[in-house]
């Protein structure tokens, strides 16, 4: 395996020629899919979710929201609408989203009712999920904000891996034990390789509207800290105001019930922000599944995404340079050419190293000399799944062990010289 830098190299004359950097539909007519998490209840992640959304679509963008929480749903009480009535289905066995003051909407509120819970194991979570985002009728759409349970589970982990997120917006309020809590949460979605789009501060200060004194309850600026500190974006402080509760509860969502008060205002600030930040991101690769030997549906090559101070783990190109050798660019500008063997070689699925010791199961020996993948596929944001020729189809190679994979190749040919 060969590492190179690629502002030093001249492009090979296999290689596509740059692209801008456009950031391409997540899902066939969807332009972005925007998590709202926290890592514990209570912060009003529901709540921000509802409002942001529909700030964004007072702005004129085409949004819709999925109840991500599949075993609490909230969505249909905020925005007035009925439960325990199932959506209408097209012949085509699509679910027809609710509508309700520009936005649509899916939850399972809407399928089970108020009072019948939703008992389900992990993976019927996940089934469900996947069926409340692709199995949808959604239309065109600029935003699907997923509001998602509090927490870093199932849920969280089936969305990362299955999705291409844009991004996830994190809430918190500035309460010491739900600061500590949100920073593991955000450091999750960092893990699978999901962009931070900002932290939302939510219940800052309460201003009573009989002699407006201030009050801050929950302490002050304890997001805006932590976002300075980990280096992510700060989108704004969210008042700590009775008024939001009511008109959540009575399913007037504040934005449209009350458009001129102080925390519509900031709703409006925060989905600007927002905006901002999609779109200085980085265009990242789209969603793919790549045939290796005929070369039928390769990613994109982004060079014109290279940037100096770009991610040393986020790929923005993957080429076939030629039946043997995987070329990955990334956001610095590094290029890693891998021998598909070498990376074979190094799966660490439970079949090939054992998983409490780490022990090698793998026989290189038994690894034969031509072996190379049938298919490539992306899983989520953070990793690349390979179906061998040998008939091995369970490893992944994560972002960041593939760049590792490269760094140690790389320092072990430079022993060798």
């Amino acid at each position: 395996m060969q590492t190179t830098d690629h502002n030093q190299q001249h492009q090979h004359a296999a290689e596509p020629l740059s692209q801008p950097a456009l950031g391409p539909e997540k899902l066939p007519g969807i332009r972005h899919i925007i998590a709202v998490g926290s890592g514990k209840g209570g912060v009003g992640k529901s709540t921000v979710s509802v409002n942001l959304a529909l700030a964004l679509q007072q702005q004129g963008a085409r949004v819709g929201i999925v109840d991500a929480d599949v075993l609490g749903p909230s969505i249909p009480g905020m925005l007035g609408i009925p439960t325990g009535e199932p959506p209408a289905m097209t012949q085509h066995g699509m679910m027809i989203p609710a509508e309700r003051h520009g936005l649509k909407v899916v939850s399972m509120g809407m399928l089970t009712g108020d009072d019948k819970p939703a008992v389900l194991r992990g993976p019927m979570v996940g089934k469900y999920l996947k069926m409340f985002v692709g199995g949808v009728q959604w239309g065109p759409l600029d935003y699907l904000i997923l509001d998602l349970p509090p927490g870093t589970g199932d849920t969280q982990l089936t969305l990362a891996q299955s999705m291409p997120l844009s991004g996830v917006v994190i809430v918190t309020t500035p309460q010491a034990v739900s600061l500590k809590i949100a920073r593991r949460g955000l450091r999750m979605f960092e893990k699978v390789q999901v962009p931070i789009l900002g932290i939302v501060e939510n219940m800052r200060t309460f201003t009573c509207p009989h002699c407006g004194e201030s009050t801050d309850i929950f302490r002050h600026g304890g997001g805006e800290q932590m976002s300075q500190e980990i280096g992510v974006p700060f989108l704004g402080a969210l008042p700590l105001d009775a008024d939001v509760v009511t008109c959540g509860d009575e399913g007037r969502p504040i934005v449209v019930d009350q458009p001129k008060s102080v925390s519509a205002r900031v709703y409006a600030t925060i989905a600007a922000a927002l905006v901002e930040q999609l779109h200085a991101a980085v265009a990242m690769l789209k969603p793919f599944v790549w045939k290796w030997d005929s070369n039928e549906g390769p990613p994109a090559w982004l060079a014109g995404a290279v940037r100096p101070a770009g991610a040393r783990n986020k790929p923005i190109g993957l080429l076939r340079r030629d039946p043997r050798t995987l070329s990955v660019l990334w956001e610095d500008g590094h290029r890693d050419d891998f021998d598909v063997r070498d990376l074979r070689l190094a799966c660490r699925c439970a079949l090939c190293v054992e998983e409490m010791s780490g022990r090698k199961l793998l026989d290189p020996r038994t690894v034969r000399a031509d072996v190379s993948p049938q298919q490539i596929q992306s899983i989520g944001n953070y990793a690349l799944g390979f179906h061998w020729n040998d008939g091995h189809n369970s490893g992944i190679h994560s972002f960041n062990g593939l760049r590792a994979l490269g760094e140690r190749t790389a320092a072990n040919s430079v022993e060798n010289v």
